[in-house]
This record gives C-alpha cells, structure tokens and sequence, in this order.
C-alpha cells in the first residue's frame, strides 16, 4: 500500500515563501553587486527586513530545501513561482538542507548573510562549509542545516550506477537510447552536469570497449555515442540545461587519453553528419582551464606519447600566441600536482614546452589519409571560429566583464578616483561612509590587496596637514570600522593566506592605530584555532606598549590556550615589568600554562627573575611545588643554564628543595653549558662532614656534570680540584677526571 501524498502548502503560505524568495533574490544581488551604500541595497534589504520583522513573522520559519523547491512544514507549494525555485538551487548548491529564519534580523546580519552567500559554493566548501562560516560570523537571526553532502551522493549513486551500467552496455552495443523512468533520466542528467562523474563514467566505458577488444576507432564512436544519447536526453527531459551539460562534457574531455583525443578531433573534422556537429559543439566548448589540465596529465606521464599531445594541442589551439598563454597554465597545473615534486620537473618541462611550441608533423607514424583527415580537423575548427558571429572566446570575454570581481573592482576604481579628485569637502565627507562600508565587503571576502588601496585612500585623509573636516569625517568612519566588524573579517582568512598576504594584513591593521587594539585582544580571546592566533598575536605586538596593556587582558581568559598566548605576548614584549603577571601565571592550574611561565620567566634572565622562581619553589604548597620542578625539569634550552646555576648557590640542597637542587646538577651537565662551569665546581666543592653519604653523593653527581660537559674548561675545573680541592672532593674529581678528558677528545675528533 502507497503512503499518501504530502498535501501541498496553504494558499497563504505558498504566498508568504513566494514573496519571501523575491524578496530574498532582490536583496542578494543587490549586495552582491553593489557597495554597500547603495540605494539598491537599503531597498532591497529593507523589504527582506520587514518581512521577518517580530511583527510580521511572528514564529520561526522553517524552510526545507530541495534540490529544485522549498518547503515548509514538508509541504510544497502546488504551482511553484520561479522565485522559488531559483533561491532552491542557491542554497542546494550551497549544501543547505534546511533554513530556520528567526524573527528580528536587521539590516547588517541579513547583509552579512547574503555576501556569504553570494560567494561561490567552491570557495565556501574551502574554508569548510557554510554552516562553520557562518557560525564564525555570530549570526542568530539564521540556522543552517548543512547537507551530509557525502551521504547524499551514496544513496544518489546507488539508484544512478546501475542505470549508467545500461547505458554503457547499449553503447558498447551501437545504441544509446534506453527506456528509463523521467525520475532516472533526470539522475543521469544531474550527472552528467558534473564534469568529475561524467568522466569517471566516460573511463568506464572505454575501460570496458578496450575489454571488448575494440580499436582506437571503434572506441571513439562508442563515446560519441554516449554524448549523442546524454544530449539528446537531457533536450528532451531538461532542454534548459542542453549548454550546461555540453559545458560538463568538454570539462570532462580534458580527462581522455592523448588517442583518444585526436581520433575523437578527426571525427569532429570529418564534413557532414549529426556526430560531426556534436563533436565540434562540444570541442568548442573547451576551456582554457580544460585545455590545460590535458596537457598537464599527460605532457610528462610515463605511458602517454609528447607526439599524439602535440597533435592534439595543436588542434585544439590553432593560435600560436595561445598556445604560449596555455602551456603556461598548464606548467603551473602541472607544478601544483605529484608530477611537480620530483627533481629536474623544470628542465623536463622545458623539453615539453619547446615540442608543443614548434611545428609539427605526422609523417612519421601516419598514414596520409589520416594526416588529410587531422588537417581538415584543423581547417574546420578555423571555419567555425572565423563564420560564427560569437565565438566562445568572444562570449566568454564578455561574461568575464560582468563578472561579480569585476563589477567589484569598478565600484573600488570609482570610489578610489572621487575620493582623489573630489574638491568639494561637503560632497567628500558624504562619499566615506560608502567607502568604509566598502572596504568592509573587501575584508569579509578576502580581497586585501584593494582594500589596503582604499585604506590608504582613507587614512591619507587623515594627516595632520589634511582638511579638517575631512580629518574629522575619515578618521571617525575607520575607528567605527575597528570597533566594528574589522577584526572578525580578517580573523576568519588568516587560516588560509599566505605569509605575503599575512605581512600586507598586518601593516593595514597596524595603520589603523590604537583603535584597533582592544578589538584585536577580543578577536584573540575568542580565537581557538592555532594558525589565526598566532598570527593575530603578532599583529598585537606590532602595536607596542598599547598592545602589551590590552595583552595582560588575557592572562584571565577561561581558556587555557588563550592564557598561553598571553604568556607569549608577554615575554614578546619583553622586560622585567612582565615579571608580576608571570608570577601570577606560575599558580595556574593547566601545566602547560604552567610552563610557558616558567620559560619565559627563564628566558627574562634576571637576578629579579631567578629569585621570582626561587620565592615560587620555596613558599608554594607541596603541590605547586611538584607542579614547578616537573616544568623546570622539562626546560632544557641554553637559556636556562644561569637559572640552574643560580639555583644551586640559593637553593638548599636539603630538605624538600633537595630533588630541585640535584635536578639542576643534572641539567647543566646535560646543558653542556660553559657558564655552568663555576657553579658545578662550587658544588663539587661543597660538603658537609655531618652527613658524608649525601656529601660523597652530591660531588660524584657535580663531578659527573662537569666531565658531561666535556670542554677544556670543565676538565680544567676538575683537574683543579683533583689537585688542590678537599679530600672527598678530589676523589669525586679523580673518579670522573678520565671521561671528561675523553669527552675533550671526542670534540676535538668530531671537530671539521
């Protein structure tokens, strides 16, 4: 028995999401298109604000997301308003399952939530998901249900595998046409849209034609085949998509074998004929990017022939010009992936570039038929590209000049020149609240290189010599920036740029000023990734003094990790005014906040700083005791030898303190340090004649440190109280005397 169909959405309802998705369309792409003064975008996203006011939207609206509609409450509309069906393959495509709106959103979360949305769904995949993004960005007024986009495609591959299987097999066959339910045929169309699955399905088919023992040839037309029976379903069942999916097939050409692409561009250049046609529509199709990626599989790969990729090169790219601009792609492409890493990929790159560079001929290995027919290939392609009214370079030229970047970096050459040539002050201050918001968007996609352009527009406003009125007006509109959202937009990129990109952040934040210091000790408070707060650090420190008084802000965070920072930045910082804040930190109950205080109360150096350790070992309870010696036990760097020393001419060698005080013989014999050389003799000569067990083993454990070391000096240092030292003191010498000399040897060994 059939479970009953869901009943379709109320009449009411069907409105309010109809009007819900215009509104929400109108409002991204005036966001996405505009700065952010725009009037478009005040209209826009004024109309989205209303309608999820707290008075018109006076509970949660929860929004289902298919792949081609909305619903709410798991129903549908019954006749679905486009609008509906476009803001479903917005947010399908950016993996949203489900969208609750909250009531109440105003003007700047709903904006921030549409230029996120406005990126590409690649880029937003990058930086991990739509769902983490949008978590960094605090925002309330929306919750996501990001797709288990994994899961999704096993249960869509486990309904569209087999159906491929008939295609393929009805392929191998001679016919491509099967009779399959519109549901399957729309499976095998979605994939066929992604140029990733449509090559994979193209491998398997040939992998199973060379089974077959099918030739070159025969091969070949097994594959048109194939394209044939995809167009020519996806015409019938989703005319719409009839370019999309000849787009995806020429993306996924750049996958074939280098024989498999010139008999497929000799079909393409034979006269007449349905397959013909097809070939060249799709051959056309061909990207730069495409074109690349197939020279850079196979150009060095081990079991492909630099003469067939040649003569396919020079088919696909008639111009020679073009050809230079694509190996160049390609080099990069094939920089970037495992054929790059091994030694001598330069030189072997060059040899490639020349062969596909120089003229080329066929003689040696074809037949002059098959020559006439590569020729007429050639011919052809140059035909179509010379009649066409439009060729696809021409459109593509055009569609690249009304890109999203470039519309972007219009508004930024335009705002850039008025605030340039504007004479006017009145007419200028009202342009820098456009700019600022500007330079918002640039922060929140990344885009550092023309916001730094336009800060330094900005700030050039604001030197002593500048107009006042305009000094006022810029430097009031930059300090809202840094009290604002500055610190969150950069934050949320300092993961994935490089260390160029870094130092060009670091000195725009730094020209801002002091402003920006406490927003950037609360974006390091907040901060749990590694890589950010590192880097978020330095940018602090480059504020000097005013960074180190908003720095002792987060020795209290909760989080440990965030305390470590602070240790960090205080001992960046520098001086023995660090000292009280590291004593304190000495107390805290992570150990490893633990340690990094004392290191870098270590790494300070001073009398001041050793006594500030001494005061902790000696007053602290038993357990912070415990807690201190296994730090100091773990610091083993060549700073730490004048603490060590220092602890042995102020620290007891008896009592509770004994273990710290044989700890530190033992570090500066394993410290190898010269200046450790005194204060290991001062012990050795040390002794008690109450208590000779502990004597005898105090110097034999000070002698042994001393012939670690190793060096002339501390054999001297032994030799010295070997000869003239006290009577147990020159037998602990004596015993060690042999390999501390032997040690000097091995030095002088090892020595180039």
């Amino acid at each position: 028995m059939t479970a009953d169909r869901p009943a379709a959405l109320a009449p009411e309802d069907t409105i309010r999401l109809t009007e819900f998705a215009r509104a929400f369309k109108a409002a991204l792409r005036a966001v996405v298109l505009y700065p952010a003064g725009h009037p478009a975008i005040a209209a826009t996203l004024g109309r989205i604000v209303s309608m999820t006011s707290a008075e018109h939207l006076t509970e949660p609206l929860r929004v289902g997301v298919l792949a081609r509609g909305l619903q709410i409450d798991g129903r549908a509309p019954a006749r679905p308003d486009a609008a509906i069906g476009e803001l479903a393959v917005l947010l399908h495509d950016h993996l949203i399952g489900e969208m609750t709106v909250q009531p109440g959103g105003d003007l700047e979360a709903w904006r921030a939530f549409l230029l996120l949305l406005g990126r590409t769904p690649e880029s937003i995949r990058a930086e991990g998901g739509i769902s983490r993004l949008w978590a960094e960005l605090a925002g309330q007024h929306v919750a996501l249900r990001e797709i288990d986009y994994a899961e999704v495609l096993r249960e869509r591959d486990a309904g569209a595998h087999a159906e491929w299987d008939q295609v393929i097999a009805r392929c191998l066959q001679g016919d491509a046409h099967l009779d399959l339910s519109d549901e399957a045929w729309h499976r095998l169309i979605e994939t066929a849209g992604d140029p990733t699955r449509l090559a994979d399905v193209m491998a398997d088919l040939d992998a199973r034609a060379t089974e077959k023992g099918q030739g070159i040839g025969q091969r070949t037309a097994t594959l048109i085949r194939l394209l044939e029976g995809i167009v020519e379903s996806t015409t019938k069942y989703e005319p719409d998509k009839v370019d999309a999916v000849m787009r995806s097939m020429a993306s996924a050409l750049s996958q074939l074998t280098p024989d498999m692409m010139v008999s497929l561009l000799s079909q393409g250049g034979r006269e007449g004929g349905q397959s013909t046609e097809l070939v060249n529509a799709v051959v056309n199709r061909m990207t730069d990017g495409s074109i690349a990626t197939f020279v850079a599989r196979n150009a060095l790969a081990d079991d492909t022939s630099i003469d067939r990729v040649a003569e396919a090169f020079h088919s696909l790219v008639p111009d020679a010009d073009h050809r230079e601009r694509l190996i160049d792609l390609a080099h990069d492409e094939a920089a970037a992936s495992p054929l790059g890493t091994p030694e001598g990929f330069e030189e072997a790159w060059d040899t490639v570039a020349q062969k596909l560079l120089t003229s080329y001929s066929d003689r040696p290995f074809v037949s002059e038929q098959y020559a006439r027919e590569l020729s007429g290939a050639r011919t052809a392609a140059i035909e179509v590209e010379e009649t066409t009214d439009d060729p696809p370079e021409r459109i593509r030229a055009w569609c690249t000049s009304v890109a999203v970047s470039e519309l972007r970096k219009l508004d930024l050459d335009l705002v850039l020149d008025l605030l340039r040539i504007e004479q006017n002050t009145a007419y200028w201050t009202t342009m820098v609240k456009p700019a600022v918001r500007l330079l918002e968007d640039l922060l929140l996609v990344g885009d550092f290189d023309d916001a730094e352009a336009l800060l330094a527009s900005l700030r050039a406003a604001t030197a002593p010599e500048a107009d006042p009125d305009r000094r006022r007006a810029a430097g009031g509109e930059i300090e809202t920036l840094a009290r604002g959202q500055m610190m969150l937009h950069v934050g949320a990129h300092l993961a994935t740029i490089d260390d160029a990109q870094f130092e060009r952040v670091s000195a725009m934040c730094l020209s801002v000023g002091d402003v920006l210091v406490r927003p950037l000790v609360d974006a390091l408070t907040a901060e749990e990734r590694a890589r950010p707060r590192e880097r978020l650090s330095k940018i602090l420190i480059g504020f000097g003094p005013a960074g180190r008084s908003e720095a002792e802000r987060l020795k209290s965070s909760p989080n440990a990790a965030v305390r470590r920072t602070a240790i960090y930045l205080l001992r960046e910082f520098g001086g023995s005014e660090a000292l009280p804040d590291l004593t304190e930190l000495l107390k805290d109950s992570e150990p490893q906040v633990q340690r990094e205080a004392v290191r870098a109360i270590v790494n300070i150096g001073s009398e001041e700083a050793f006594q500030v350790l001494k005061d902790a070992l000696t007053s602290g309870s038993e357990k912070s005791q415990s807690a201190l010696m296994q730090s100091l036990a773990l610091v083993r760097d060549e700073r730490a030898a004048p603490l060590f020393a220092y602890i042995l001419g102020h620290v007891d060698h008896r009592g509770r303190l004994a273990p710290v005080y044989r700890s530190a013989v033992e570090a500066l014999g394993g410290l190898k340090d010269p200046q450790g050389i005194p204060a290991l003799k001062d012990a050795l000569c040390r002794g008690e004649w109450w208590a000779p067990s502990r004597t005898r083993d105090l110097r034999d454990l000070a002698a042994g440190a001393l012939a670690k070391i190793g060096t002339p000096e501390a054999v001297a240092a032994l030799e010295e109280v070997a000869g003239s030292g006290p009577r147990g003191a020159r037998a602990a010498a004596n015993a060690h005397l042999a390999a501390g000399r032997a040690a000097v040897k091995r030095r002088e060994v090892a020595r180039p």
